[in-house]
């Protein structure tokens, strides 16, 4: 599928810019097309083999490949490669809630978006399956348009997930080939010291301060304050 909607704080960085190569850095950036090999993958979990062969057919009907799965268990025992795509689940599984196999998602570390759908829906699942992350709750029977409009906007979600996440690598990767000090000095300037304040920390001259100043926001690939503050917060995450 073709790649549409944008990424915030991303930065798109061509060359090698961790040694003051070339550089573009934007805070709002478009998303990046998928690999080649990384073929989207929609999960379905719904114990109706109907239900499941359905959903398989529309969504082939747009190019995405399906995988089905009769319960819960049979999605946590699979192969599970992390593909981008999402998971489409029905709210009452043949053994767990629906909403519970989102949570047990979540505390295994699987960061796909989830698609709810349910025959039984109310307001208050509709919430919680919300407020634990999920892109749409969908009552059956629904419309195959919502279907596809819920799954695309779940993918592309996805699609930003992955793509903030490699421009915070490419971040941490720079701020690693940093010296001690010009690392000491990021934090400092970022945290809203000025020159002459990081110079009385760090024990040096309010000149010598200015020079790492100048070659840490090179390293980093940053052209203002403001992108480096951004860039902070990412290795303040890893830091952390």
């Amino acid at each position: 599928m073709p790649a549409v909607g944008l990424v915030a704080l991303t930065f798109e960085w061509p060359g090698d810019v961790c040694h003051g190569g070339p550089r573009t850095s934007q805070f709002v950036a478009p998303v990046m097309p998928l690999d080649a090999n990384q073929s989207v993958i929609v999960h379905v979990v719904d114990d109706d083999p109907s239900m499941r062969g359905a959903l398989e057919s529309l969504f082939k009907t747009v190019g995405l490949t399906t995988r089905t799965y009769g319960a819960a268990r049979d999605f946590l025992h699979s192969a599970f490669t992390d593909a981008p795509g999402c998971v489409v689940i029905d709210i009452r599984l043949p053994d767990i809630n629906g909403l519970e196999f989102q949570s047990q998602l979540t505390e295994a570390g699987v960061r796909l978006p989830v698609v709810m759908m349910t025959g039984y829906g109310d307001i208050s699942m509709s919430v919680r399956a919300m407020k634990h992350g999920a892109v749409d709750f969908l009552t059956k029977p629904f419309r195959d348009q919502d279907m596809l409009d819920a799954v695309i906007a779940a993918i592309e979600r996805d699609r930003q997930r992955r793509a903030a996440y490699r421009s915070a690598s490419r971040v941490r990767e720079c701020f690693a080939q940093l010296s001690p000090r010009q690392q000491q000095e990021m934090l400092l300037v970022t945290a809203g010291k000025m020159n002459k304040q990081v110079a009385g920390e760090l024990a040096i001259s309010e000149i010598t301060a200015k020079i790492h100043r100048r070659l840490m926001m090179r390293k980093m690939g940053a052209r203002t304050l403001a992108e480096l503050v951004v860039m902070a917060e990412a290795v303040k995450s890893e830091l952390s």
